[in-house]
């Protein structure tokens, strides 16, 4: 099993006492697979993807990845998994704005020692990024962006791809062409991909879909 949750709490402080936000999560997520993780605003979508990414750590509960808990690593350890093990698309592209596409693009797999080349032309090629890669974030359009954001996360190969709302700043058909871009390159390389979405379209595309409300599974 690619990715396996169980029994996962977390709970935050507010001004106004704790508040719960999760409240015992199971799920799993084999090689291959694609899940579709839909609520509403607070429920707790967001949350439980950070902590899957090792980007937060939860009160309760455990998170394995290819048979590594990820609870047992400290933050070094945390960020080689979201290097190589992790790929995880944020809603904010998170480019470097100092870098060039290309390098944008072969950031995250050169950390991970992972460059492969031919790999990031492949991914710059069908993500129609070829005539962007010597220009700057800034000189794109958001659609572009949000192609090289996938792009640089499916440089390393990552096994386990995590997609927070990875179109929730595109128009409905640059969404559905990015969509489409990376499911194609997700089952290419046999990753795994847990995606966000508040997108009854896109969720509709997933393999499997699970629903958050009020920080439980419904």
């Amino acid at each position: 099993m690619l990715l396996s949750v169980k029994d996962i709490h977390k709970t935050y402080t507010t001004a106004d006492g704790p508040f719960a936000v999760l409240r015992g999560i199971d799920l799993r997520l084999a090689a291959g697979e694609t899940l579709a993780l839909t609520g509403e605003s607070g429920s707790g979508k967001s949350t439980l993807l950070h902590l899957i990414g090792g980007l937060d750590t939860p009160d309760q509960g455990q998170i394995m990845i290819e048979g590594q808990d990820i609870a047992a690593l400290d933050d070094n350890g945390r960020a080689a998994l979201r290097r190589g093990t992790v790929g995880v698309v944020f809603q904010q592209f998170n480019l470097i704005p100092s870098l060039k596409v290309v390098d944008n693009i072969a950031f995250q797999a050169r950390l991970a020692d992972q460059y492969d080349p031919n790999w990031v032309g492949t991914l710059a090629d069908r993500m129609g990024l070829t005539e962007q890669l010597n220009k700057y974030p800034e000189q794109l359009s958001g659609g572009q962006q949000q192609r090289v954001a996938i792009a640089r996360t499916l440089a390393p190969k990552p096994r386990l791809v995590l997609a927070d709302e990875p179109t929730g700043n595109l128009d409905e058909a640059t969404a559905a062409t990015v969509m489409d871009l990376m499911l194609e390159l997700v089952a290419e390389t046999g990753a795994g991909l847990l995606m966000v979405t508040h997108s009854e379209a896109l969720a509709g595309r997933m393999a499997s879909r699970l629903h958050l409300r009020a920080g439980q599974l419904a």
